[in-house]
């Protein structure tokens, strides 16, 4: 009774203290998280795309606050999961392959939430191990569709028995196949190619099935916020919406780029958040858990890495983290190089790329697919496009973008003598967090199927 008295009066507090606003909410409120899977956050509308169409995704950002800088701490499906259901960053965690699962002991958000009295749920693609880490309510099958039937139910459930719940809604788009949505409300011949692409009718022919899929996705989202209001759930209902890593093309997915580790990251919550704010506070998936645990009035334990940005929400700070950071291990990946491992900082105005092996080549699903290979064939006869292809598959020691003048990070300047000292200060970070996650490098690199879960002997 006493835990509960102290939720309420948390809830309530927060409610009353941000942007003067009177209205109270039932405590604690109900948490619903949508993560898309492959999308480019620069692929949505309200994040700049003139070609998206993404009308209900970009309505929901002027009903809550824009993240304009946050960031995952890997561009691959398995070790986002992983990092954003526990609040560890992937090597501390043992999840930081793909097809990966976290060491055993290790605590995801649903033991976290569960104590509080919320039902902690997930609908759609899991890509998470074990299970025994991650004990959700599952809805159903994880299939290639939302089973919008079963959350229908949950939800039903839930506001019966008057239990909170923490809601994951995982959907398996834009990721490849591009197979869903109408590609013909997209013109190939006039969308606006980032400058990074070879430009051909291969690439514009797959972008716009690209684009397709996000609109699929928009609908789901859609039918998420319809669910909520069928149940009279809007308002005490905190919804986030995250883009997670980038698109499957080139120079995202795979790559510890901002078009890999960068995500668009959207919250409504109605009587707390103000409409229309955007936020520039630097924030990483793996501050998540700690911010819903606060939400749910509890202490975020020692064991936990991120850090909750709950004072950004409600308005009491402006800024959160001056440094993220990012891994990439290609070791087991489909059709990945034999070992091509990538770290990653990045400040308010510039990022820092380690690559530990620049000897190797670079390869993954990407490049063994049609799309690259249509690159290829065009660099053979075209200088644009056979620097694109290089430089995607080969890199240099190290690189350094100046994010402010160079959001895309397509001119490197780790030569550059000027910002030798910014150079070497993200490096002496990098090194610094690497050490505090016993990341030892090409060891680490090197030791990638121990910890993949399609090569764990039970």
């Amino acid at each position: 009774m006493k835990k509960q008295l102290t939720l309420g009066v948390g809830a309530m507090v927060l409610c009353l203290g941000a942007f003067g606003q009177k209205k109270v909410q039932p405590s604690p409120p109900n948490i619903l998280l949508f993560l898309a899977d492959d999308c480019t956050f620069r692929d949505l509308g309200c994040y700049g795309s003139r070609d998206a169409q993404t009308p209900n995704i970009d309505k929901f950002a002027r009903e809550g606050m824009q993240f304009s800088r946050c960031f995952q701490a890997a561009p691959m499906c398995s070790p986002t999961r992983s990092n954003l259901f526990t609040g560890i960053y992937p090597v501390k965690s043992g999840a930081y392959p793909n097809h990966t699962f976290v060491k055993d002991g290790t605590l995801s958000i649903v033991q976290h939430m569960n104590p509080a009295g919320y039902v902690t749920a997930l609908l759609g693609k899991t890509h998470i191990n074990p299970r025994t880490a991650f004990p959700f309510e599952y809805l159903g099958d994880p299939g290639d569709d939302l089973d919008f039937q079963r959350m229908d139910q949950f939800l039903g459930q839930t506001t019966q028995k008057k239990q909170p719940f923490c809601l994951f809604v995982c959907s398996h788009q834009p990721h490849s196949p591009l197979t869903k949505g109408d590609p013909s409300k997209f013109d190939p011949e006039k969308v606006v190619l980032p400058p990074y692409y070879v430009d051909n009718k291969e690439t514009r022919d797959q972008f716009v099935k690209y684009l397709a899929e996000i609109t699929y996705m928009d609908n789901e989202f859609a039918t998420c916020l319809d669910l909520l209001k069928k149940y009279g759930l809007s308002e005490n209902t905190v919804v986030v919406f995250a883009s997670e890593q980038g698109n499957g093309f080139p120079f995202a997915k795979f790559t510890c780029y901002g078009n890999g580790l960068q995500s668009g990251f959207l919250v409504r919550w109605p009587g707390v958040i103000k409409p229309g704010k955007v936020s520039d506070a630097m924030i990483e998936y793996v501050d998540v858990v700690p911010t819903f645990i606060e939400m749910a009035g509890l202490k975020v334990p020692e064991t936990i890495e991120g850090r909750s940005f709950l004072n950004v929400l409600t308005g009491k700070k402006d800024d959160h983290k001056s440094f993220v950071y990012g891994i990439q291990t290609t070791r087991g990946i489909i059709d990945g190089s034999e070992y091509y491992g990538i770290r990653t900082v990045r400040s308010e105005t510039h990022r820092y790329i380690l690559n530990l092996t620049p000897e190797a080549t670079f390869q993954n699903g990407t490049t063994t697919s049609s799309l690259f290979k249509s690159w290829m064939a065009k660099a053979a006869n075209d200088p644009s496009a056979k620097k694109l292809v290089y430089n995607y598959q080969h890199r240099p020691a190290e690189e350094l973008y100046d994010v402010i003048n160079d959001p895309l990070e397509m001119n490197n300047l780790a030569d550059s003598p000027a910002l030798a000292s910014i150079k070497k200060e993200l490096k002496e970070k990098l090194l610094k967090w690497m050490e505090q996650q016993g990341d030892n490098g090409q060891q680490t690199e090197m030791e990638a199927f121990e910890h993949q879960n399609i090569n764990r002997k039970e």
